[in-house]
């Protein structure tokens, strides 16, 4: 039966996807009177069939996709204005149509507004720079097949592919126009999250660009083969289509099929590989030819100098004029970073007839950190000539002999990246737009393992507040200083690597239990254990892994007995908070009969150990996420930890640390989608590992680069918010934060050209939490805070209060002891500070100390010191302060505080610095506000630490913490935030000055 509505509506929603909504009446009668005059086309019909329709209804689904195209569109003209993704852009929407509040509601129940935060966006603005959009809508086919396998294969929902078709239409529209006369380079970086879907955006970047006119996409897909393979396979999947890799092979004929990939490949014979319906160019588009499998690397011999020739329509045109462009094949390769292959490749394009002038590439560099990056120390080069090292070199000759070549790096970790020279104008710094990408929704990135910025302390949190007690279990080592390293090793391995096998059984079994109560299938059920990157280490390890699960006893009573326990500790009590809605059996005894299936599945012939490493010496089967189930530990180093997605990674047994925050980050296999078993994520990491003669706390460690990182992000996050002209990716400071002491952003070759000198913030928290822990520099510093305690002691003790959401609701009262000091005085405190990394907190002392209308504008500052109620607490005077409450914080192991100043504190300094109104109900705080005033909360903190692990806590000697609050800008324009930085950059020798927006 012919659904006359849902045809009239598809052709409706056709012509209004391009001019914007229009009213839906109108366009509905005309349309309707053409293809179904007696259809009923009222707005009663529409909103019962919205309102009733069940998930995959193709009408609810087209509404779905066309509202969310609307709410995500950037700069809309028909907007009146509005911001993507909020209710008033949805209100426009509604007006436009002109439907009736009642169908509103209708609508807005079956499509909610999703207020999601689209990507930042540093870029260099040029005249062109709408040429995508203008000419998006005349050919299409590529993205729109892409959208699609993302709906009905992938199961995105219309939103998620509404966030992607925005984000890659970011990147594209940044691109040179492809079929422009003049040759123009553009240069990008896409700054995304570990395991977060960056290859789904550049797999649609490159599905746009071939749309566009990009007849060469040549892919960089890391150092390894393993991932080279892994993201061939993705963009032969989702891109390319079974019709382009068959390349005119009949799939009925055998013999010509035994040269083609993919024949072991489930998917392939499942008919999960996009379809076109028949090879593109049989249907009015173009072909995609590759030039790289999924076996085979680039090769000169295999496809090379032939495969690399483009063939003119119209031989007196060029090849980027649109009457030969749109006529011709594109071609996409994938290949590693490697020397010999790249050679090959710039060897080739140099041979080949068509000009190279002519021909539109785009160049994705995947990892664009690892290998990409010019490593050599400029303090070396000769006769101040770059030299640049292998890869560098040879993607610096790629870029320069491909006049049209359009060059955008992806990476999670990015300070590599923007410590790159920025007038070197042959290497990839990012000079024309840097993208950073959002969180993308059921991400278990950095804050589903971390309480970052939470107010609870660690001894009321708990399996319902808490990330860490949730998911995160500590590796601790052995008490006792003559103790081994074997027999630190035989004592995790017995207690916490027995555990965390444990953990992977269970977890094995309820995933098998779920699929029982209606869950998909988990094909895959992976375990990372990752303790060093040698080889000869990887051997003993999966030896000793072996042991142990020979040793388990799962079919016996002591397994079982080991497995209740942990089951009834763990994982029933995060079940049951944390599942949501997939089923958790009620004991142990309804999942018991899942446990040997899961069992069996995992030591499948006794090997439940797979090696991932280029050890050729060890006879393993090849890691293959694609062409079979894996229910395996994994077992590895660098293979596993850099742009290779680790399938089902459920259970991480984490001990291996490292000296820069981007490597560590990448080690960050836990991260990513885990949809299905998010509660039966477990991470076991070291918490007092050796590193040379130091003790470090990996856990900390991933914590303080997370904080880097969202640093980082906050900043561009800042500059993308600035009003007047768009700032450039060469004018952004590459504000890369060091939270903790032992790891650096980036190696030490990777960081020659940045040196922050300056941060201006005004209106912003200013909160050091690296004080010195020697005992001579605590007493140096609280010596210094002398006139702050005596203004203490000559102030009031008054009562603040935090109010709830919307000054409304919740209160929270503290009472506090106050006083007031001049801006001299308290600049002359902190000037007088020791500290361990003094370079730290030198670039805010320099905005605070700057006298002119740029600086901290404050007269004086008003000290808050918090005073806890709670029966028994501790107190100390100091210097004339009267009793003042001490408050306990416990030092990491790199002996950073992990937070000062508490969120209800917050607010009343908020208010005296003229941040928040004042208000009736915080009496103290709104009489203490005024212009030019600043707020300070001031903590006597005692670091606790212990003597002995099975010990008390013991206090160390007091230390004055505190968090500043700069008043705001007072003209909101002029002199708003500012970064102040001097760049090692070989154009200039000047500091240079940025403006941050407020």
């Amino acid at each position: 039966m012919t659904d006359d509505l849902l045809e009239i509506h598809a052709a409706v929603h056709a012509l209004m996807r391009e001019s914007g909504p229009r009213r839906l009446s109108k366009y509905l009668a005309v349309l309707g009177e053409d293809i179904s005059p007696e259809a009923d086309l009222t707005e009663q019909r529409l909103a019962a069939r919205l309102g009733s329709a069940e998930a995959g209804d193709p009408l609810l689904e087209m509404w779905r996709k066309l509202l969310k195209h609307w709410d995500h569109e950037e700069e809309a003209p028909w907007a009146a204005a509005t911001a993507p993704n909020t209710v008033e852009r949805r209100s426009a929407v509604y007006a436009l149509l002109g439907i009736s509040e009642q169908l509103q509601e209708t609508v807005t129940q079956a499509v909610p507004v999703a207020v999601a935060a689209g990507p930042v966006v540093i870029s260099k603005e040029r005249p062109d720079n709408d040429w995508y959009e203008q000419s998006r809508p005349a050919r299409s086919f590529y993205w729109p097949a892409y959208e699609k396998y993302l709906l009905t294969q992938r199961k995105w929902s219309a939103d998620a592919v509404a966030s992607l078709d925005q984000a890659t239409t970011q990147v594209v529209s940044r691109l040179a126009d492809p079929t422009s006369p003049l040759p123009y380079q553009a240069k990008g970086l896409v700054v995304g999250y570990v395991q977060s879907g960056k290859t789904a955006n550049f797999t649609g970047v490159a599905a746009k660009a071939f749309d566009a006119g990009y007849r060469l996409v040549i892919v960089l897909g890391g150092t390894l083969n393993l991932l080279r393979r892994q993201t061939q396979r993705r963009l032969d999947m989702e891109l390319v289509g079974r019709e382009n890799v068959l390349g005119g092979i009949d799939p009925a004929d055998p013999v010509a099929m035994e040269g083609v990939d993919y024949q072991d490949d489930k998917d392939w014979a499942a008919g999960r590989f996009l379809k076109h319906g028949a090879q593109p160019a049989l249907l009015g588009h173009f072909n995609i030819e590759r030039l790289t499998t999924r076996d085979d690397d680039y090769r000169s011999l295999l496809r090379g100098i032939t495969a690399l020739e483009f063939d003119k329509r119209e031989p007196e045109l060029p090849l980027y004029d649109p009457r030969n462009l749109h006529r011709t094949a594109g071609r996409l390769m994938v290949v590693k970073k490697n020397k010999t292959v790249l050679t090959k490749l710039v060897r080739d394009l140099k041979k080949i007839r068509t000009s190279l002038a002519e021909i539109p590439v785009l160049i994705i560099d995947d990892e664009s950190d690892q290998a990409s990056v010019n490593t050599s120390d400029p303090r070396k080069w000769q006769d101040g000539e770059t030299e640049r090292t292998a890869i560098n070199g040879l993607l610096s000759s790629l870029i320069k002999m491909l006049p049209r070549a359009q060059y955008v790096g992806y990476t999670a970790t990015p300070f590599a990246n923007v410590f790159i020279d920025p007038s070197d104008v042959d290497d990839i710094f990012p000079n024309d737009f840097l993208i950073s990408l959002p969180r993308p929704s059921g991400y278990m990135g950095a804050q589903d393992f971390h309480d970052l910025g939470s107010d609870i302390s660690p001894e009321h949190r708990t399996i319902a507040n808490s990330q860490e007690k949730a998911h995160v279990r500590s590796i601790e080592a052995p008490d006792g200083e003559s103790v081994s390293p074997e027999e630190a090793t035989e004592h995790a391995d017995s207690r916490y690597l027995r555990e965390a096998l444990d953990m992977y059984v269970l977890a094995g079994a309820m995933k098998l239990y779920r699929e029982d109560q209606g869950a998909d299938p988990y094909r895959h059920h992976t375990m990372l254990v990752h303790e060093s990157v040698k080889q000869t280490e990887h051997r003993d390890l999966a030896e000793r892994l072996q042991r142990l699960w020979d040793t388990s006893d799962y079919f016996g009573p002591r397994g079982h007995a080991r497995l209740r326990a942990l089951f009834s500790s763990d994982v029933q009590p995060v079940s049951a908070l944390r599942s949501e809605g997939f089923a958790v059996p009620f004991s142990f005894d309804g999942l018991a009969p899942y446990v040997g299936p899961a069992v069996i599945r995992i030591g499948g012939n006794n090997h439940p150990i797979l090696i991932v490493n280029g050890d050729k010496d060890i006879e393993q089967p090849e890691l293959d996420f694609d062409s079979q189930s894996v229910w395996k530990i994994l077992v590895g180093g660098t293979k596993l930890s850099r742009g290779f997605t680790v399938e089902g990674l459920t259970v991480t047994y984490y001990r291996r640390s490292t000296a820069a925050a981007d490597t560590l980050m990448q080690m960050g296999r836990w991260f990513g989608f885990r949809h299905g078993y998010r509660d039966l994520v477990r991470l076991y990491i070291g918490r007092n590992e050796t590193r040379g003669r130091q003790t470090v706390d990996l856990y900390e460690g991933f914590e303080g680069i997370c904080r880097d990182e969202e640093s980082f992000r906050s900043q561009l996050a800042l500059y993308n918010a600035a009003g007047g002209p768009p700032l450039t990716p060469a004018q952004v400071p590459p504000l890369v934060a060091q939270h903790i002491s032992w790891i650096k952003p980036s190696a030490p070759n990777k960081m020659f050209n940045a040196e922050l000198v300056e941060i201006r913030s005004p209106g912003r928290w200013v909160e050091p939490a690296a004080h010195p822990a020697a005992a001579a520099d605590t007493r140096h510093n609280t010596d210094c805070w002398n006139p702050v305690y005596a203004a203490l002691g000559g102030g009031e003790r008054l009562t603040f209060v935090h109010l709830g959401q919307n000054d409304r609701g919740s209160y929270t009262r503290f009472a506090a002891q106050t006083g007031v000091v001049s801006h001299d005085v308290l600049l002359k405190i902190l000037a007088g500070l020791r500290w361990d990394r003094p370079e730290l907190f030198a670039p805010h002392l320099s905005y605070l100390a700057d006298p002119s209308e740029a600086g901290a504008a404050a007269d004086d500052w008003v000290v808050i010191a918090p005073q806890l109620s709670t029966a028994g607490a501790a107190s100390t005077d100091l210097h004339g302060s009267g009793p003042l409450t001490v408050v306990n914080r416990a030092r990491s192991a790199s002996g950073v505080f992990s937070r000062i100043s508490g969120m209800a504190h917050r607010q009343p300094a908020e208010r005296i610095a003229g941040l928040l109104p004042a208000t009736g109900e915080d009496p103290f705080a709104s009489q203490l506000a005024k212009a030019r005033r600043g707020a300070v909360l001031l903590y006597p903190v005692v670091d606790q630490h212990s003597a002995s692990r099975n010990g008390s806590p013991e206090p160390g000697p007091v230390t004055t913490a505190f968090a500043l609050l700069p008043p705001g800008s007072t003209d909101g324009t002029e002199h708003g935030p500012l970064i102040r930085f001097r760049t090692i950059d070989s154009g200039t020798d000047s500091p240079v000055v940025t403006r941050m927006p407020d």
